[in-house]
């Protein structure tokens, strides 16, 4: 997305410039890449150019750029953050809620519109718990999810095809063989245990890699390279779902890199 890179752009500048000193430079280039992110951030100043035209206002508005990014970044991350745990306990009105007060306050488009991309898939999970019919604009394993809350809730599951098809994809990105999965399909009760152990396997994997990455990244940073490495050996000697392993091997080829020269 270009907004999405200019706003990249926008912060390495404004990390340089204001974190770490490095001079401004107002050329044409810079008012160029300054015009265009303050339009994309919501900023609209009575006259562009004049707010560019010396070096005293040119750092008011990369400082206010700078404001808006960071806040809008730090709100968004949070609350998705937020949103995931709510959906996990089955809270959706709660995650809504969250991502309302989100779009209550946000001026920056580009944070706009990933709010209620995140409300739009929160509100279309809901009802795919609330009727147990599946989504095919939604990922499979937040749709799985809430069919087994649903599950939970008291409803019958009914095995349709679209949810056998589900779950023999999701079967396979945790590392079920064909054959438990249609030994499970034999009964509810089996089907109702498949989606738990999908879910289970990759919730275990996700906060297992997860921990290895703080302990890695700690060992890491006070110059224990050995020990990080470990710490994905250990993952890697335990994991069985592919996506994780490849994140694992993935951290683990990258301890082993010489470092790069400045």
């Amino acid at each position: 997305m270009a907004q999405e890179m200019d706003l990249d752009d926008a912060w390495g500048l404004c990390r340089d410039v204001l974190e770490n000193g490095a001079p401004l430079e107002l050329d044409d280039e810079m008012r160029a890449l300054l015009s265009r992110i303050a339009r994309q951030v919501a900023i609209r100043p009575p006259d562009p150019d004049e707010a560019l035209r010396s070096h005293s206002t040119a750092m008011t508005l990369l400082r206010e750029i700078h404001r808006r990014i960071g806040e809008g970044s730090d709100r968004l991350d949070e609350a998705r953050d937020r949103v995931n745990a709510l959906q996990q306990h089955g809270d959706f009105d709660g995650a809504q809620h969250v991502m309302r007060d989100v779009l209550a306050v946000e001026v920056v488009p580009f944070y706009r519109q990933q709010a209620e991309r995140i409300l739009k898939k929160s509100a279309a999970l809901a009802e795919v718990r609330a009727s147990g019919r599946l989504n095919p604009d939604l990922p499979d394993r937040p749709q799985l999810a809430a069919l087994s809350q649903r599950v939970q809730q008291g409803h019958p599951l009914e095995l349709t095809d679209d949810l056998r098809d589900l779950l023999l994809r999701t079967a396979t990105t945790a590392a079920l063989t064909e054959t438990e999965t249609a030994e499970a399909f034999k009964s509810q009760g089996g089907t109702e245990a498949l989606m738990g152990r999908i879910l289970s396997r990759f919730r275990d994997a996700q906060d297992r890699f997860l921990r290895a990455m703080f302990r890695m990244t700690r060992l890491r940073d006070a110059g224990d390279l050995e020990g990080a490495r470990q710490q994905m050996r250990d993952v890697l000697a335990v994991e069985v779902v592919p996506r994780y392993r490849e994140a694992a091997e993935e951290q683990l080829q990258g301890l082993d890199r010489p470092p790069s020269k400045s």
